[in-house]
């Protein structure tokens, strides 16, 4: 079933069988990974969820992006850069280099609890991540490809290239259909996931779009999220300052359907233009 469709509650995804759990760092002499089988079982050990991606060897990586070089680059932001890449499938992705200081002095452990929480979100209508690597404390991510950037890049031109020219004109179909593939991401993240995630950073440059103008959210920004909230899904902390949050306010109590439903509004703007 489109998991878009309907009036059901959808939880996030259980992980298939067969995929590891990801656990905090180990001791200096023992091996560490966040795919690392956890030692031991007993009732005090911390529940730990799992990463429901692949984690890909660093040197894989170098090689499909020519060593991290500028040919591979398509763009870059405070939080580090991003590469294109083609996978043996032959699917193009997005590779997603952060910087040593972007973190906010988020533990590798905190890390693979964020990784965990965006793994699990499974919709048509926002970016799949789809692997990451953590080898030689690189913090890298892997996300689908958006064969037409994002909308900013049709609306304005690319984002940070100097005399970047628009793209060609959305025809009134085409925008229509931008606006509702971002809108149903919006309504998977705010009324089919448990607990409900209110996206906080909606705008042209994170809808993403796709061939025939299939539209995605996109930019979950997992360094800019708070360290322990991943694993706190109840608390009253947001998940990220930037990105989305789950839906507890500041204040302690829940937010309510209606305030996720209004901001729906807030990345069309740009196509009435």
């Amino acid at each position: 079933m489109w998991c878009c469709s309907g009036a059901e509650e959808e939880p996030l995804a259980a992980p298939p069988a067969g995929y590891p759990a990801a656990t905090p760092p180990r001791a200096p002499a023992q091996p560490r990974g966040p795919n690392m089988p956890r030692a031991g079982g007993g009732a005090s050990a911390a529940k730990v969820l799992p990463i429901d991606v692949p984690a890909f060897p660093l040197a894989e990586l170098n090689r499909l992006t020519g060593n991290f070089g500028e040919r591979a680059l398509i763009g870059e932001g405070s939080y580090g850069r991003v590469y294109r890449a083609k996978l043996a499938s032959g699917e193009l992705v997005a590779v997603k280099m952060f910087d040593n200081g972007s973190s906010s002095g988020q533990s590798e452990a905190e890390f693979c609890e964020q990784l965990s929480v965006v793994s699990r979100l499974k919709c048509d209508h926002f970016t799949q991540l789809l692997g990451y690597c953590l080898e030689l404390n690189n913090r890298i991510v892997l996300y689908q490809f958006a064969t037409m950037g994002s909308l900013y890049d049709i609306l304005h031109g690319k984002k940070g290239v100097q005399g970047a020219e628009p793209g060609t004109v959305l025809t009134w179909s085409q925008r229509a259909r931008i606006a509702y593939g971002a809108a149903r991401g919006l309504e998977h993240l705010h009324e089919k996931v448990r607990p409900p995630i209110v996206h906080r950073d909606v705008r042209s440059s994170n809808v993403l779009v796709f061939d025939g103008h299939d539209a995605k959210i996109g930019d979950f920004n997992l360094t800019n999220q708070s360290p322990d909230s991943a694993a706190r899904l109840h608390s009253t902390k947001v998940l990220a300052s930037a990105s989305f949050c789950w839906s507890s306010s500041r204040g302690g109590s829940p937010w309510t359907t209606p305030c996720p439903r209004g901001s729906r509004a807030s990345s069309p703007g740009p196509l009435q233009g």
